[in-house]
């Protein structure tokens, strides 16, 4: 089918949210439809208890996706991912330093979504000393560097899964037990990887994972900390004690319960899912960089440890605006880079701290998909878009 105005749109910005699930709805909907529907999970009558443990259940579902041995006390149930990334930047540098007062400095990636780096000034005025490790051209933090940074004075180390603009998969085993050698706790955000991939915190040996509910086709302003046990954690949000007193808020049961009919759904699948996806990207991207302007953020392509699900490119000779323009007017909605930063002119931070330059920076696409993408509009885009760059 030729692309067009008339043809209905055909989202491939699922890195920015993704539509809600089946599963996830019916939750929602049963939920809506029950004698449960608005009831406090904290209060003390029979309906607060049969919400609470309603909760519970939803809690193990959740955990169960964090990996086998995890332990439903192990998960804070929080408002979303840029909540659950705060409490563990902010909560885990505090708790690490009040186990041990030397413990003053931080250090996060150059290449983390907002919600991280945009806390650093919070950081800073509690009394830390905030570093940043670069990537390498390829678009991951190289453990070595990471060690050339550590001390025993650094409480927190916070490196993300993969990144949400190029899709590139970090070492975070490595990075971890580089962290752990020196004493310091290590945090990684696992939002655009969650479910995508195969993780397993235990396995990766992380102290606390971040993750959202709308990555996976879930609800919206749902997400979750996994906080493994005995790990020091100062509160931010105080004012009534629920998640054991370290997230204080009546907790959403109808989210939460989409949120777990999500992973629930996703889980048994993700190796799966993962190859056939991969298959789709490795052929978007050859496509797309046969031509002589297109070029892969991360450099070569085929070798990269990438989400399964996102192709990152960018265009010679033409900035981000004009190409999301022209594909939205011909049916496809792609993005630049992170929505949350979305209406920026200036170069993508993660593509800067990876050595691209400012003209090719201004020329990048995120082409982002799940399970459920019509390979032939994988097709048709790639044909549109390359039929735009060629006529530039």
């Amino acid at each position: 089918m030729t692309a067009g105005q008339n043809r209905i749109p055909v989202n491939l910005d699922y890195a920015a949210s993704t539509p809600m699930r089946a599963e996830a709805l019916l939750a929602q909907r049963e939920y809506d439809d029950s004698e449960l529907a608005g009831v406090n999970p904290n209060s003390l009558h029979s309906l607060g208890r049969k919400a609470a443990a309603r909760l519970e259940v939803a809690r193990r579902e959740i955990a169960r996706s964090f990996g086998a041995r995890v332990r439903p006390s192990e998960i804070i149930l929080t408002n979303g991912g840029t909540e659950a990334n705060q409490l563990a930047l902010l909560g885990l540098a505090e708790g690490a330093r009040q186990r041990d007062r030397k413990r003053d400095r931080v250090i996060v990636s150059a290449i983390e979504h907002d919600s991280i780096l945009d806390n650093l000034p919070l950081l800073r005025a509690a009394g830390f000393t905030v570093d940043l490790v670069q990537p390498c051209r390829a678009g991951y933090i190289e453990p070595a560097a990471l060690s050339d940074l550590l001390g025993d004075d650094v409480a927190l180390v916070s490196i993300m899964v993969a990144n949400n603009e190029t899709g590139v998969v970090q070492p975070i085993r490595e990075l971890a037990a580089a962290a752990h050698t020196v004493g310091a706790l290590f945090h990684t955000d696992a939002i655009q990887g969650y479910l995508h991939i195969p993780l397993d915190v235990t396995e990766l040996g992380v102290d606390a994972m971040t993750v959202a509910a709308h990555k996976i086709g879930g609800p919206v302003a749902s997400g979750a900390l996994y906080l493994k046990n005995r790990t020091p954690l100062r509160p931010r949000i105080f004012g009534g004690g629920q998640e054991a007193g370290r997230r204080a808020g009546t907790q959403d049961l109808r989210t939460q319960l989409a949120f777990a009919a999500a992973a629930r759904t996703l889980a048994p699948h993700v190796a799966q899912e993962r190859a056939t996806l991969q298959t789709l990207s490795n052929k978007l991207y050859a496509t797309l960089t046969a031509h002589p302007r297109i070029h892969a953020t991360m450099g070569d392509y085929a070798q990269a440890d990438r989400l399964p699900g996102m192709v990152s490119i960018y265009v010679d000779g033409m900035d981000s605006e004009e190409l999301i323009v022209k594909l939205d007017a011909a049916g496809f909605e792609v993005s630049a880079g992170s929505a949350c930063s979305s209406g920026s002119m200036d170069p993508s931070h993660v593509l800067s701290a990876m050595g691209i330059g400012r003209e090719q920076a201004l020329g990048a696409l995120r082409i982002s998909f799940d399970d459920r993408v019509d390979p032939a509009d994988l097709d048709d885009f790639a044909q549109t878009l390359l039929s735009i760059v060629g006529t530039a």
